[in-house]
């Protein structure tokens, strides 16, 4: 789940709380909201997580994030999903625009990105460094189009 994600994995019981943790926080401080990704007829099995992770409220703008165990990819689970977020976002938290940012190597997160009305924005290179290697990131962004 995490091939793409350049962030350290959960090792222990403790890292996955502080993981759930942050996310209580987030939402208690209206910074942030995710959701479970679950089965209708499974809501006891968790399959992934989406959310906006960086609510710029002075922008209306926010960072999306997700994941999905690789299980489920390819089966149109994320992107049933991501236009669910991406309709709750502009219609319930009345946002001007999403962002998400992606490994470059992700095609299949691209695609979806691009599917759901998102365009490439930026490519940044190296801009971070994860265990001991500097990685790119790019930045693509959905803008809420009004319909007269």
């Amino acid at each position: 789940m995490m091939q793409f994600i350049d962030k350290e994995k959960a090792a222990t019981i403790a890292d996955a709380t502080a993981f759930i943790d942050r996310i209580i926080q987030l939402l208690n401080t209206n910074d942030g909201i995710t959701w479970a990704i679950v089965f209708s007829n499974q809501p006891e099995t968790l399959i992934g997580t989406i959310g906006c992770w960086r609510l710029i409220k002075e922008h209306y703008r926010a960072e999306i994030g997700y994941m999905l165990n690789p299980e489920h990819w390819q089966k149109g689970i994320m992107t049933e999903a991501l236009n669910a977020v991406i309709a709750y976002s502009f219609n319930e938290l009345k946002l001007h625009s999403i962002e998400a940012q992606i490994n470059p190597g992700n095609a299949a997160s691209a695609a979806i990105l691009t599917s759901s009305g998102f365009n490439k924005e930026a490519h940044f290179k190296e801009n971070f460094l994860f265990n001991g290697t500097f990685g790119d990131t790019v930045v693509y962004s959905r803008l809420q189009y009004k319909i007269d």
